[in-house]
């Protein structure tokens, strides 16, 4: 195995990729046709229209899919190269994934066959361009909605990886779309960011259909997916306040969820390199050291004008305080940022937690879960209705055993 010596080589790699994304593409692609909800229903009350595909078209998609994800990782990893830490770190992530399989199974088994559950629903051209719903039982009123762009290290993204915090949602009314993206190679962070973008706009323009409140709409993105999903926010900001033709606007965002994200560029590639992504494939990831100021929101939000700022809607940052692969520091310098030049801005530290802890671990354990109680707070702020009924809600089973929990924090790689 060879190590990437440039990023030119890397871009061989994506033009490669790319071109052989296009051939896989015989037909065009087309966007779902909602029906106005109440025209179907779901199991367990939940009305909504229903997905076109069949089971055996959702499988065929995810195992499809599933290809695409593998090749390209293996794609990588020849670049990479297969040294002692990267050899460390894929046994370490082969036991973590091991000893909360019983957890994953049973998410896994709720993501296929639950009702609740839309999946796969086309919002654009791209192989990728697709989004899970997840849609709680009772849509007799419009529910809030939460627009979710999922972590990966920018390399091994996938919709499918927040089914746990859907199901969690939604069990407590709120709809969740997981927006899924091209990830490198089969992308970079330009295709990432307008890929987030394009899933945005369809869940703005078209979750009224699907029982959700256009009114009510939250952004969240997790570690890779925080970073997106800030960039597509702030792109957004500029474009509208300069008058650019928009599909979706900033003023749609309740609020921006930002767990466990990196919001300065520039200050994490050397973190990123001594923890194993090499500088130069990060950086082919990013589109080149000249690119980095662009895609870090932090600053991009010091060099925006007062007019950007205002647009701009409240912003929570959420971090483990003992995240190693996003120090704590990145969500706790963007706040302070934010705030200075006059932003809605609140972090929330969790002490003592990881990167993986507060959305893997801490859902997986079942009862109270911090991170959801504090999304909660925020949707329903002004909802005491909804408040007393989630306080009556029986909390979530636990889905694996604590000595199980506590050696796969022990042993992860993240």
């Amino acid at each position: 195995m060879r190590h990437a010596s440039s990023a030119e080589e890397v871009g061989a790699l994506l033009e490669r990729s790319d071109s052989a994304g296009r051939r896989r593409r015989s037909s065009p692609v087309q966007s779902a046709s909602p029906r106005p909800a109440g025209c179907c229903s779901g199991g367990g009350g939940g009305g909504g229209p229903r997905r076109q595909s069949s089971f055996r078209d959702d499988v065929g998609h995810a195992a499809s899919e599933t290809y695409l994800v593998t090749r390209l990782t293996f794609t990588l990893l020849q670049y990479l190269g297969l040294g002692y830490q990267w050899m460390s770190q894929l046994l370490a992530l082969t036991i973590y994934a091991i000893l909360l399989m019983p957890g994953f199974l049973q998410v896994g088994y709720y993501y296929f066959f639950s009702s609740q559950v839309r999946r796969s629903i086309v919002y654009g051209e791209q192989p990728r361009n697709r989004l899970d719903l997840y849609i709680p039982k009772d849509i007799s009123r419009p529910c809030p909605v939460v627009a979710f762009v999922t972590g990966g290290a920018w390399i091994i993204g996938y919709k499918a990886w927040g089914a746990l915090l859907g199901r969690r949602l939604a069990e407590r009314g709120i709809i969740v779309a997981c927006i899924d993206y091209r990830n490198f190679p089969q992308g970079t962070i330009g295709d990432m960011v307008s890929d987030a973008s394009q899933g945005i706009s369809y869940v703005c323009n078209n979750i009224a259909s699907y029982g959700g409140d256009p009114n009510r709409i939250y952004l969240m993105g997790q570690s890779a997916g925080a970073h997106i999903s800030a960039c597509a926010l702030m792109d957004q900001a500029v474009k509208e306040s300069s008058g650019q033709s928009i599909s979706w606007s900033v003023t749609q965002i309740k609020t921006y969820f930002g767990l466990s994200g990196g919001y300065n560029i520039h200050r994490l590639v050397d973190h990123f390199h001594e923890r194993g992504l090499n500088r130069s494939i990060f950086l082919s990831i990013m589109e080149g050291e000249e690119s980095l100021s662009r895609y870090s929101p932090e600053i991009v939000v010091k060099q925006s004008s007062s007019q950007i700022i205002a647009l701009l809607p409240l912003i929570v940052l959420m971090h483990g305080t003992e995240d190693y692969s996003i120090p704590s520091s990145a969500s706790q310098t963007f706040a302070d940022v934010l705030q200075q030049v006059g932003a809605q801005a609140k972090l929330l530290l969790y002490e003592g937690k990881t990167h993986t802890d507060i959305f893997l671990q801490d859902p997986l354990r079942g009862g109270r879960d911090p991170l959801v109680e504090d999304v909660l707070s925020v949707i329903y702020v002004d909802d005491e209705i909804t408040q007393e009924k989630i306080s009556v809600t029986p909390a979530p089973r636990r889905l694996v055993f604590e000595w199980q929990l506590q050696l796969a924090r022990r042993i992860s790689p993240f």
